[in-house]
């Protein structure tokens, strides 16, 4: 995978040769595609280090797509879009996308975001290949290969749910604050608020079963912790 490929997915050509121009001037390779099952069955072949992705597609919607390309690959994903309401941005944010630009858009602003996203990816990637294996009890995880057997089977989880419970695991009774966590899986240029922390931890305790010698526990008016049950 070359970190220099980008996959425009947007069903409105004008905007997306637009985008691929302002992103070739910057030395990006770009491939164009219109619709939500086109970019997932070029995807693997094509394999991008970075996606652009319209929510309103024909096929399969942008958050469909989200979903479907975060099952084979933590690839960074950016949603671009006519919505703005804030619904729309938490949804999309909440399937693992990286950030969420509204069109109309500033073309250079948007190549300044897809570069800090690119950045934060490589950034988090580095520090992934030089942690140390976690090892508790009914739970192990391997940053290098990126896995997680849970009960002795793999356990899928979209790209910042991995974070989360990466970092958590990493800690066993350390608190983490809501903000340190946002700020370690999302960036500090993150546009989101700490919402987004509190859904993901929500559905990685829905994975995980209670019967287990340790919980992600919340830490009232800080954030969550991984401690054993008492």
């Amino acid at each position: 995978m070359s970190n220099n490929k980008i996959l425009i997915v947007d069903d409105d050509k004008n905007i997306a040769e637009l985008i691929s121009l302002y992103l070739q001037k910057e030395g990006f390779e770009t491939m164009e595609v219109y619709n939500g099952r086109e970019a997932v069955d070029v995807f693997p072949a094509y394999a991008p280090f970075l996606v652009l992705l319209d929510i309103m597609l024909p096929g399969i919607n942008g958050y469909e797509v989200c979903k479907e390309l975060h099952k084979i690959s933590r690839v960074p994903i950016i949603m671009l879009t006519a919505k703005g309401d804030t619904l729309d941005k938490v949804q999309g944010l909440e399937l693992g996308a990286d950030d969420y630009i509204v069109k109309p858009f500033d073309p250079q602003e948007l190549v300044a975001r897809v570069k800090a996203v690119i950045r934060r990816y490589e950034k988090n990637e580095q520090r992934s290949n030089q942690d140390q294996v976690v090892d508790l009890q009914n739970l192990h995880i391997n940053p290098a290969k990126h896995i997680v057997i849970y009960h002795g089977q793999e356990l899928e989880l979209p790209p910042k749910e991995y974070d989360l419970l990466f970092i958590l695991a990493s800690n066993p009774g350390l608190p983490m604050n809501r903000d340190d966590l946002l700020t370690a899986c999302w960036g500090y240029d993150y546009p989101g608020d700490t919402r987004t922390v509190d859904v993901h931890i929500m559905r990685i305790r829905e994975k995980l079963n209670k019967e287990d010698p340790w919980s992600i526990k919340t830490v009232w008016g800080i954030g969550y912790k991984l401690e054993a049950n008492q």
